[in-house]
């Protein structure tokens, strides 16, 4: 009687399951292509790890939903910046983010007169919008997939910001990134162009003695897919000057990227940061997982 009623519940539980396993076959289908959805990038964006992309953040198609959670780690010579967060793709159209920015000084931050250990927190909500284009199945056209895309940002830090020159606490970057993919070559490239006033990713805040408006930034990244789960590139990413105390330099980094699966990539690179507050020649690894659907 016992095995007969265990049994039963079993059919039952199998009955149950089909259709919510179907509807989550539908909902979340991954029906993109392995390496197509980018890895993340450091402020969120489904990306390079500098720059967002033109695509959409996880593998969900045009007709279901995709998302991503990602770590990530860059001990630089003088200072750590580690940057956990989401990212949610809505139909191949639509994608919100979320990443927070934790930026430790370490022993630095004594030499610098914030004490020992201080860090700087900053907050990054974004939302990206494809326009046009489809970087995979655009192949027999010229133009490439292009997205428009905005990241709010708040650091926690207002009262040290404004005593080092930073105008504000908090702004939004706008940009547009055009992607083109180039399957017979394995080849992707992309260019963004963003219009911000970010000290440092907005680190440092925004805006200074400097210069206090939006200027436009070009970024740009170029990966070689050398077999179907490696790609390996570099990416160029320029930044505004805007405090009088301390120049700000351009970032480069060259990576190599394993995407193990659908659910699982992995980032390498080395990133050349150059001056951060005062201190030269900051570079070092540039370390990510992002884990996806």
């Amino acid at each position: 009687m016992i095995g007969r009623s265990v049994a039963v519940a079993a059919v039952i539980l199998s009955t149950a399951a089909a259709p919510a396993a179907a509807s989550f076959d539908r909902w979340f289908d991954s029906g993109r292509l392995l390496g197509t959805s980018g890895v993340t990038q450091v402020e969120g964006a489904g990306g390079g790890g500098l720059a967002p992309w033109a695509l959409i953040a996880g593998y969900g198609t045009r007709d279901a939903i995709g998302a991503t959670a990602h770590v990530t780690a860059v001990p630089l010579r003088d200072f750590r910046l580690y940057s956990p967060g989401i990212a949610v793709g809505l139909y191949g159209r639509l994608e919100l983010s979320y990443a927070h920015l934790r930026f430790e000084t370490g022993d630095t931050g004594a030499a610098l007169g914030l004490g020992s250990g201080f860090t700087f927190g900053v907050d990054v909500f974004g939302a990206k919008l494809r326009l046009f284009g489809d970087a995979v199945y655009d192949q027999d056209r010229w133009w490439p997939q292009v997205a428009v895309g905005a990241q709010f940002k708040s650091n926690n830090r207002g009262r040290v910001l404004r005593a080092i020159g930073a105008r504000r606490s908090s702004d939004l970057d706008v940009y547009v990134s055009a992607t083109k993919l180039f399957l017979a070559e394995s080849i992707l490239a992309n260019a963004t162009l963003r219009f911000t006033r970010a000290n440092q990713l907005g680190i440092l805040g925004f805006g200074g003695d400097r210069n206090d408006r939006h200027r436009p930034q070009i970024e740009l990244s170029g990966a070689w897919l050398i077999s179907r789960h490696v790609a390996i590139g570099a990416e160029y990413r320029m930044k505004p000057s805007n405090l009088g105390f301390a120049r700000e330099d351009d970032w480069f980094d060259m990576f190599v990227a394993l995407f193990i699966s659908k659910n699982v990539s992995l980032t390498a690179a080395w990133l050349e940061a150059g001056s951060i507050a005062t201190r030269p020649r900051q570079r070092g690894p540039y370390l990510s997982l992002t884990l996806g659907f």
